[in-house]
Protein backbone atom coordinates (compact mmCIF):
# COMPACT_ATOMS: atom_id res chain seq x y z
CA UNK A 1 0.00 0.00 0.00
CA UNK A 2 2.78 2.39 0.95
CA UNK A 3 4.55 1.60 -2.35
CA UNK A 4 1.45 2.49 -4.35
CA UNK A 5 1.06 5.78 -2.48
CA UNK A 6 4.72 6.65 -3.05
CA UNK A 7 4.39 5.84 -6.74
CA UNK A 8 1.25 7.98 -7.06
CA UNK A 9 2.98 10.88 -5.29
CA UNK A 10 5.99 10.52 -7.57
CA UNK A 11 3.78 10.59 -10.66
CA UNK A 12 1.99 13.68 -9.38
CA UNK A 13 5.27 15.45 -8.65
CA UNK A 14 6.52 14.52 -12.11
CA UNK A 15 3.45 16.07 -13.72
CA UNK A 16 3.85 19.22 -11.62
CA UNK A 17 7.54 19.51 -12.48
CA UNK A 18 6.83 19.15 -16.20
CA UNK A 19 4.05 21.75 -16.01
CA UNK A 20 6.31 24.20 -14.17
CA UNK A 21 9.12 23.62 -16.66
CA UNK A 22 6.75 24.23 -19.56
CA UNK A 23 5.51 27.42 -17.89
CA UNK A 24 9.10 28.58 -17.46
CA UNK A 25 10.12 27.86 -21.04
CA UNK A 26 6.93 29.07 -22.75
CA UNK A 27 8.04 32.74 -23.16
CA UNK A 28 11.32 31.51 -24.65
CA UNK A 29 9.85 28.71 -26.74
CA UNK A 30 10.18 30.31 -30.17
CA UNK A 31 13.74 31.59 -29.57
CA UNK A 32 14.94 28.29 -28.13
CA UNK A 33 13.26 26.24 -30.84
CA UNK A 34 14.90 28.23 -33.66
CA UNK A 35 18.21 28.06 -31.79
CA UNK A 36 17.90 24.28 -31.47
CA UNK A 37 17.01 23.92 -35.15
CA UNK A 38 20.03 25.98 -36.21
CA UNK A 39 22.26 24.11 -33.78
CA UNK A 40 21.10 20.77 -35.13
CA UNK A 41 21.78 21.93 -38.67
CA UNK A 42 25.26 23.35 -37.95
CA UNK A 43 26.54 20.86 -35.37
CA UNK A 44 28.53 18.86 -37.93
CA UNK A 45 30.15 22.02 -39.28
CA UNK A 46 31.09 23.08 -35.75
CA UNK A 47 32.59 19.64 -35.08
CA UNK A 48 34.79 19.88 -38.17
CA UNK A 49 35.77 23.48 -37.43
CA UNK A 50 36.61 22.61 -33.81
CA UNK A 51 38.83 19.76 -34.99
CA UNK A 52 40.61 22.17 -37.34
CA UNK A 53 41.11 24.65 -34.47
CA UNK A 54 42.66 22.06 -32.19
CA UNK A 55 39.56 21.14 -30.22
CA UNK A 56 38.59 24.69 -29.27
CA UNK A 57 34.86 24.18 -29.56
CA UNK A 58 33.91 27.50 -27.99
CA UNK A 59 35.82 29.37 -30.70
CA UNK A 60 34.17 27.29 -33.43
CA UNK A 61 30.73 27.92 -31.90
CA UNK A 62 31.43 31.66 -31.67
CA UNK A 63 32.52 31.80 -35.32
CA UNK A 64 29.43 29.89 -36.47
CA UNK A 65 27.09 32.02 -34.36
CA UNK A 66 28.72 35.19 -35.71
CA UNK A 67 28.29 33.95 -39.29
CA UNK A 68 24.61 33.20 -38.69
CA UNK A 69 24.11 36.62 -37.10
CA UNK A 70 25.88 38.43 -39.94
CA UNK A 71 24.48 36.56 -42.93
CA UNK A 72 20.94 35.69 -41.82
CA UNK A 73 19.87 37.58 -38.70
CA UNK A 74 21.31 41.05 -39.36
CA UNK A 75 19.62 41.63 -42.76
CA UNK A 76 16.25 40.54 -41.37
CA UNK A 77 16.64 42.77 -38.28
CA UNK A 78 17.57 45.78 -40.41
CA UNK A 79 14.54 45.20 -42.60
CA UNK A 80 12.22 44.87 -39.60
CA UNK A 81 13.58 48.04 -37.98
CA UNK A 82 13.30 50.01 -41.23
CA UNK A 83 9.71 48.87 -41.81
CA UNK A 84 8.81 49.69 -38.21
CA UNK A 85 10.34 53.16 -38.52
CA UNK A 86 8.48 53.84 -41.75
CA UNK A 87 5.19 52.78 -40.14
CA UNK A 88 5.80 55.09 -37.18
CA UNK A 89 6.71 58.01 -39.49
CA UNK A 90 3.58 57.45 -41.57
CA UNK A 91 1.35 57.43 -38.48
CA UNK A 92 3.03 60.59 -37.17
CA UNK A 93 2.61 62.34 -40.53
CA UNK A 94 -1.11 61.57 -40.70
CA UNK A 95 -1.58 62.67 -37.10
CA UNK A 96 0.25 65.98 -37.66
CA UNK A 97 -1.74 66.61 -40.85
CA UNK A 98 -5.02 66.12 -39.01
CA UNK A 99 -3.93 68.42 -36.21
CA UNK A 100 -2.81 71.19 -38.59
CA UNK A 101 -6.07 71.05 -40.52
CA UNK A 102 -4.26 71.18 -43.88
CA UNK A 103 -6.06 68.15 -45.27
CA UNK A 104 -6.79 69.80 -48.60
CA UNK A 105 -3.10 70.14 -49.46
CA UNK A 106 -2.53 66.61 -48.19
CA UNK A 107 -5.25 65.21 -50.48
CA UNK A 108 -3.95 67.20 -53.45
CA UNK A 109 -0.51 65.70 -53.00
CA UNK A 110 -1.75 62.11 -53.13
CA UNK A 111 -1.41 59.97 -56.27
CA UNK A 112 -4.41 60.02 -58.59
CA UNK A 113 -5.95 56.64 -57.58
CA UNK A 114 -5.69 57.43 -53.84
CA UNK A 115 -6.80 61.03 -54.35
CA UNK A 116 -9.96 59.87 -56.10
CA UNK A 117 -10.80 57.64 -53.16
CA UNK A 118 -9.94 60.34 -50.60
CA UNK A 119 -12.14 62.90 -52.34
CA UNK A 120 -15.14 60.61 -52.01
CA UNK A 121 -14.67 60.46 -48.20
CA UNK A 122 -16.67 63.13 -46.35
CA UNK A 123 -13.91 64.68 -44.20
CA UNK A 124 -14.65 67.74 -42.06
CA UNK A 125 -12.35 70.34 -43.64
CA UNK A 126 -13.05 73.15 -41.15
CA UNK A 127 -10.44 73.62 -38.42
CA UNK A 128 -12.75 72.72 -35.55
CA UNK A 129 -13.86 69.57 -37.30
CA UNK A 130 -10.27 68.60 -38.05
CA UNK A 131 -9.24 69.14 -34.44
CA UNK A 132 -12.07 66.96 -33.16
CA UNK A 133 -11.19 64.28 -35.69
CA UNK A 134 -7.53 64.48 -34.69
CA UNK A 135 -8.41 64.15 -31.01
CA UNK A 136 -10.65 61.18 -31.74
CA UNK A 137 -7.90 59.40 -33.68
CA UNK A 138 -5.01 60.29 -31.36
CA UNK A 139 -5.61 57.28 -29.13
CA UNK A 140 -5.74 54.88 -32.06
CA UNK A 141 -2.60 56.35 -33.61
CA UNK A 142 -0.75 56.11 -30.30
CA UNK A 143 -1.89 52.51 -29.87
CA UNK A 144 -0.74 51.68 -33.41
CA UNK A 145 2.66 53.27 -32.85
CA UNK A 146 2.99 51.51 -29.50
CA UNK A 147 2.09 48.20 -31.12
CA UNK A 148 4.74 48.67 -33.80
CA UNK A 149 7.39 49.55 -31.21
CA UNK A 150 6.41 46.61 -29.00
CA UNK A 151 6.43 44.14 -31.91
CA UNK A 152 9.81 45.38 -33.16
CA UNK A 153 11.41 45.31 -29.70
CA UNK A 154 9.98 41.84 -28.99
CA UNK A 155 11.37 40.55 -32.26
CA UNK A 156 14.82 41.96 -31.54
CA UNK A 157 14.83 40.51 -28.00
CA UNK A 158 13.83 37.07 -29.32
CA UNK A 159 16.57 37.27 -31.94
CA UNK A 160 19.13 38.09 -29.26
CA UNK A 161 17.96 35.20 -27.08
CA UNK A 162 18.04 32.91 -30.10
CA UNK A 163 21.69 33.79 -30.83
CA UNK A 164 22.65 33.25 -27.18
CA UNK A 165 20.86 29.91 -27.15
CA UNK A 166 22.49 28.93 -30.44
CA UNK A 167 25.96 29.59 -29.05
CA UNK A 168 25.40 27.52 -25.90
CA UNK A 169 23.73 24.71 -27.85
CA UNK A 170 26.76 24.54 -30.17
CA UNK A 171 29.26 24.66 -27.30
CA UNK A 172 27.55 22.25 -24.90
CA UNK A 173 25.57 20.23 -27.44
CA UNK A 174 27.37 16.87 -26.92
CA UNK A 175 27.15 17.18 -23.13
CA UNK A 176 23.47 18.12 -23.35
CA UNK A 177 22.76 15.10 -25.55
CA UNK A 178 24.52 12.75 -23.12
CA UNK A 179 22.61 14.26 -20.19
CA UNK A 180 19.28 13.82 -21.98
CA UNK A 181 20.15 10.23 -22.81
CA UNK A 182 20.90 9.54 -19.14
CA UNK A 183 17.78 11.14 -17.66
CA UNK A 184 15.24 10.22 -20.36
CA UNK A 185 12.97 7.38 -19.22
CA UNK A 186 12.87 5.82 -22.71
CA UNK A 187 16.52 4.70 -22.62
CA UNK A 188 19.72 5.89 -24.26
CA UNK A 189 19.21 4.15 -27.62
CA UNK A 190 15.73 5.58 -28.17
CA UNK A 191 16.80 9.02 -26.98
CA UNK A 192 19.65 9.05 -29.49
CA UNK A 193 17.25 7.91 -32.19
CA UNK A 194 14.88 10.80 -31.45
CA UNK A 195 17.74 13.30 -31.41
CA UNK A 196 19.06 11.99 -34.72
CA UNK A 197 15.61 12.46 -36.19
CA UNK A 198 15.52 15.98 -34.78
CA UNK A 199 18.89 16.79 -36.38
CA UNK A 200 17.79 15.41 -39.75
CA UNK A 201 14.61 17.48 -39.67
CA UNK A 202 16.56 20.58 -38.59
CA UNK A 203 18.92 20.21 -41.53
CA UNK A 204 15.96 19.66 -43.84
CA UNK A 205 14.14 22.76 -42.56
CA UNK A 206 17.22 24.98 -42.90
CA UNK A 207 18.26 23.65 -46.30
CA UNK A 208 14.73 23.82 -47.67
CA UNK A 209 14.31 27.40 -46.39
CA UNK A 210 17.53 28.51 -48.07
CA UNK A 211 16.70 26.72 -51.30
CA UNK A 212 13.12 28.02 -51.34
CA UNK A 213 14.29 31.59 -50.74
CA UNK A 214 16.71 31.26 -53.65
CA UNK A 215 14.02 29.85 -55.92
CA UNK A 216 11.52 32.56 -54.96
CA UNK A 217 14.01 35.38 -55.55
CA UNK A 218 14.96 33.88 -58.91
CA UNK A 219 11.30 33.51 -59.88
CA UNK A 220 10.46 37.04 -58.73
CA UNK A 221 13.25 38.62 -60.82
CA UNK A 222 11.53 38.10 -64.23
CA UNK A 223 8.39 39.73 -62.81
CA UNK A 224 10.41 42.76 -61.72
CA UNK A 225 12.12 42.99 -65.12
CA UNK A 226 8.90 42.67 -67.12
CA UNK A 227 7.04 45.20 -64.98
CA UNK A 228 9.83 47.76 -65.27
CA UNK A 229 10.54 48.00 -61.54
CA UNK A 230 13.66 50.11 -60.84
CA UNK A 231 16.62 48.20 -59.36
CA UNK A 232 15.13 44.73 -60.02
CA UNK A 233 18.22 42.86 -58.75
CA UNK A 234 18.12 44.79 -55.48
CA UNK A 235 14.47 43.87 -54.95
CA UNK A 236 15.30 40.27 -55.83
CA UNK A 237 17.76 40.34 -52.93
CA UNK A 238 15.06 41.85 -50.70
CA UNK A 239 12.77 39.01 -51.81
CA UNK A 240 15.41 36.49 -50.72
CA UNK A 241 15.56 38.09 -47.26
CA UNK A 242 11.79 38.41 -46.91
CA UNK A 243 11.39 34.71 -47.69
CA UNK A 244 12.70 34.01 -44.16
CA UNK A 245 9.96 36.18 -42.57
CA UNK A 246 6.96 33.80 -42.37
CA UNK A 247 4.42 36.50 -41.53
CA UNK A 248 5.18 38.49 -44.69
CA UNK A 249 6.94 36.10 -47.05
CA UNK A 250 8.66 36.64 -50.37
CA UNK A 251 5.48 37.61 -52.23
CA UNK A 252 5.08 40.70 -50.03
CA UNK A 253 7.85 42.43 -52.00
CA UNK A 254 6.02 41.93 -55.30
CA UNK A 255 2.74 43.08 -53.77
CA UNK A 256 4.35 46.19 -52.27
CA UNK A 257 5.93 47.13 -55.59
CA UNK A 258 2.61 46.49 -57.32
CA UNK A 259 0.95 48.97 -54.94
CA UNK A 260 3.60 51.57 -55.81
CA UNK A 261 3.02 51.00 -59.54
CA UNK A 262 -0.71 51.38 -59.00
CA UNK A 263 -0.22 54.62 -57.10
CA UNK A 264 1.91 55.84 -59.98
CA UNK A 265 -0.97 55.27 -62.38
CA UNK A 266 0.35 52.14 -64.13
CA UNK A 267 -2.62 49.87 -63.39
CA UNK A 268 -1.83 47.17 -65.98
CA UNK A 269 1.71 46.48 -64.82
CA UNK A 270 0.61 46.73 -61.19
CA UNK A 271 -2.02 44.03 -61.65
CA UNK A 272 0.41 41.86 -63.59
CA UNK A 273 3.10 42.11 -60.94
CA UNK A 274 0.58 41.44 -58.15
CA UNK A 275 -0.69 38.34 -59.94
CA UNK A 276 2.88 37.18 -60.54
CA UNK A 277 3.76 37.67 -56.88
CA UNK A 278 0.71 35.81 -55.55
CA UNK A 279 0.53 32.95 -58.07
CA UNK A 280 4.14 32.26 -59.08
CA UNK A 281 6.25 33.58 -56.18
CA UNK A 282 3.76 32.71 -53.44
CA UNK A 283 2.88 29.21 -54.60
CA UNK A 284 6.49 28.28 -55.31
CA UNK A 285 7.04 28.19 -51.54
CA UNK A 286 4.31 25.59 -51.09
CA UNK A 287 5.68 23.51 -53.96
CA UNK A 288 9.45 23.72 -53.62
CA UNK A 289 9.83 23.40 -49.84
CA UNK A 290 7.87 20.12 -49.44
CA UNK A 291 9.67 18.69 -52.48
CA UNK A 292 13.11 19.48 -51.06
CA UNK A 293 12.23 18.33 -47.56
CA UNK A 294 10.83 15.07 -48.89
CA UNK A 295 14.29 14.24 -50.24
CA UNK A 296 15.74 14.65 -46.73
CA UNK A 297 12.82 13.21 -44.72
CA UNK A 298 11.14 9.85 -45.22
CA UNK A 299 7.71 11.49 -45.40
CA UNK A 300 5.29 11.99 -48.26
CA UNK A 301 5.34 15.48 -49.78
CA UNK A 302 1.66 16.06 -48.99
CA UNK A 303 2.29 15.30 -45.31
CA UNK A 304 5.12 17.85 -45.22
CA UNK A 305 2.95 20.43 -46.97
CA UNK A 306 0.14 20.09 -44.44
CA UNK A 307 2.68 20.01 -41.58
CA UNK A 308 4.00 23.40 -42.71
CA UNK A 309 0.54 24.88 -43.18
CA UNK A 310 -0.77 23.44 -39.92
CA UNK A 311 2.31 24.57 -38.04
CA UNK A 312 1.89 28.14 -39.26
CA UNK A 313 -1.81 28.10 -38.37
CA UNK A 314 -1.26 26.65 -34.89
CA UNK A 315 1.99 28.26 -33.76
CA UNK A 316 2.53 31.25 -36.06
CA UNK A 317 6.02 31.85 -37.53
CA UNK A 318 7.61 29.25 -35.26
CA UNK A 319 5.35 26.66 -36.90
CA UNK A 320 7.69 26.57 -39.91
CA UNK A 321 10.04 24.53 -37.73
CA UNK A 322 7.53 23.13 -35.22
CA UNK A 323 5.24 21.52 -37.83
CA UNK A 324 7.84 19.21 -39.44
CA UNK A 325 9.40 18.46 -36.04
CA UNK A 326 6.04 17.37 -34.60
CA UNK A 327 5.42 15.08 -37.58
CA UNK A 328 8.94 13.64 -37.32
CA UNK A 329 8.47 13.10 -33.57
CA UNK A 330 5.18 11.28 -34.16
CA UNK A 331 6.68 9.05 -36.86
CA UNK A 332 9.72 8.24 -34.71
CA UNK A 333 7.50 7.20 -31.79
CA UNK A 334 5.34 5.14 -34.17
CA UNK A 335 8.43 3.31 -35.46
CA UNK A 336 9.57 2.58 -31.90
CA UNK A 337 6.16 1.23 -30.95
CA UNK A 338 5.98 -0.93 -34.07
CA UNK A 339 9.47 -2.29 -33.40
CA UNK A 340 8.61 -3.09 -29.77
CA UNK A 341 5.39 -4.80 -30.80
CA UNK A 342 7.23 -6.86 -33.41
CA UNK A 343 9.87 -7.87 -30.86
CA UNK A 344 7.18 -8.80 -28.32
CA UNK A 345 5.34 -10.90 -30.89
CA UNK A 346 8.60 -12.60 -31.85
CA UNK A 347 9.33 -13.48 -28.23
CA UNK A 348 5.79 -14.79 -27.79
CA UNK A 349 6.16 -17.01 -30.86
CA UNK A 350 9.46 -18.38 -29.57
CA UNK A 351 7.87 -19.18 -26.21
CA UNK A 352 4.95 -20.89 -27.98
CA UNK A 353 7.19 -22.96 -30.29
CA UNK A 354 9.76 -24.08 -27.70
CA UNK A 355 7.50 -26.41 -25.65
CA UNK A 356 6.25 -28.28 -28.72
CA UNK A 357 9.80 -28.85 -29.85
CA UNK A 358 10.76 -30.17 -26.47
CA UNK A 359 7.76 -32.51 -26.50
CA UNK A 360 8.84 -33.87 -29.86
CA UNK A 361 12.39 -34.49 -28.56
CA UNK A 362 11.07 -36.26 -25.42
CA UNK A 363 8.80 -38.44 -27.50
Amino acid sequence: MRTKIARAVLIGLSVVSVALLALLLYPLASALLFAAVLAGAFVQSVNRLAATLGGRRSVAAAVTTGAVALLIVLPVCILVVVLGGEAIDAAAYVRDTLRSGDVGAFVDGLPAPIRAVAETVNLPLDPKGMQSLAQAQTGRAAAAVGGVILATSTFLVNVGLMLVGLYFFLVDGPSLVDWLADVAPIGRARTYELLREFRNVSEAVLFSSLATAGVQSAVALPGFLLSGVPQPFFFALVTFIMAFVPVLGASSVSLGLAVLLYLGGDVTRALGLAAWGVVVVGLSDNLVKPLIMRGRMEVHGAVIFFALVGGLAAFGPVGVAAGPLIVAFFLAIARMCRRDIAEAEGEAEEEAVAPSGLERRSA
